[in-house]
């Protein structure tokens, strides 16, 4: 491994660690059931979290949050309840293929799913129409509570900013990246209820921030949602406000 790839690791994990102890965590993902994850995390494609809780709040509300009643529900109803997340009409659709999918590989079954490795479910999850990485990653680390790290548009920013990696590096390289750093440091993240400071990010504790899951998936998942926070709080994509957040110090001179 070169020297460049050792450096850059070891400021993710000196990242991490900065994160953490400045807001602790982060209580992801919030939901109530693997299922309803999975739908958010389907959601949650190109548009902001408060839109995807509206939409969430119309299918819990039309008791239509579970696999038996996703399955059921016409895709114009599906439509009309998702419609606050945007690109409605494409979403309910995927919704719809998700379901028939699990129907045929997995007898509709959502234990039998996460039962399958990593790499082959990965795999059957990219090939779905709609399943991006970033859709797929976010559905093993936070529904199957696989050691998975999601790659999305805050830490390639964050990582880029910072020089910790090329603008030119892929999903899987940043991906593999930050594993590779965060590897190490599997074990080290606690559970907290109380996040200590207001990130922009933070959840109340639910079922599914609460599930049992290995050190290196908390590990992840806490990474992620911690990244996450520093995006929303500080590293904009056009206005960074950097007074305040606690990578400010790690900044390469000049930025």
């Amino acid at each position: 491994m070169n020297t460049d790839r050792l450096n850059s690791e070891r400021e993710i994990r000196r990242y991490y660690r900065a994160l953490y102890s400045a807001w602790g965590g982060q209580n992801w993902w919030p939901a109530e059931t693997r299922f309803e994850v999975i739908v958010g995390a389907y959601l949650t494609q190109g548009t902001a979290w408060l839109n995807v809780e509206r939409a969430l709040g119309n299918l819990r509300a039309a008791g239509i949050l579970t696999m038996a009643r996703m399955r059921e529900v016409g895709l114009r109803r599906l439509e009309t309840l998702i419609r606050p997340s945007g690109y409605f009409r494409q979403k309910a659709r995927r919704l719809k293929t998700f379901v028939a999918y699990l129907d045929a590989q997995h007898k509709g079954s959502i234990d039998e799913l996460f039962s399958v490795p990593l790499a082959l479910l990965r795999e059957e999850l990219l090939a779905l129409n709609g399943v991006g990485p970033e859709t797929a990653d976010s559905i093993l680390l936070y529904a199957g509570n696989y050691p998975v790290f999601v790659v999305d548009g805050y830490a390639r920013r964050i990582f880029t900013r910072h020089q910790l990696i090329p603008e030119t590096a892929n999903y899987e390289e940043i991906r593999d990246a930050a594993e590779h750093a965060l590897r190490p440091l599997g074990g080290l993240a606690s559970r907290s209820t109380k996040p200590r400071s207001a990130s922009g990010s933070a959840h109340t504790p639910s079922l599914m921030s609460e599930a049992t899951r290995s050190p290196l998936a908390q590990i992840y998942n806490e990474a992620h949602a911690l990244i996450v926070a520093a995006g929303k709080s500080h590293c904009g994509k056009s206005q960074p406000k950097c007074d305040g957040c606690p990578l400010q110090a790690f900044l390469p001179r000049g930025k």
